[in-house]
């Protein structure tokens, strides 16, 4: 059973454009299809579509479709979480 801080950063990493499903799987151990799932539970209708619009095809949700040279889950801009600040580059 999932707490509601997980399902939370769940729909966050399923949102994120670099993390790959096999991420989520990795740390949370649920399948493409149960995030999709929960996806759909958790959203409503119209924001549910739009989200499956954009990952469907998206190269950089699936590890087997990524560049060899994408080997980082988030944008190398993205800036780094440390504790509850955000710390500056």
């Amino acid at each position: 059973m999932l707490s509601e801080i997980d399902i939370d950063r769940i729909i966050q990493m399923a949102w994120e454009d670099r993390t790959p499903f096999e991420a989520i799987k990795y740390q949370f151990n649920i399948s493409e299809k149960e995030v999709i799932q929960l996806m759909k539970k958790e959203m409503t209708l119209k924001n549910w579509k739009k989200w499956r619009e954009r990952v469907q095809g998206r190269k950089t949700k699936h590890l087997s479709l990524r560049d060899e040279g994408v080997n980082r889950f988030k944008c190398s801009r993205q800036r780094n979480i440390s504790g509850n600040k955000i710390s500056k580059r």
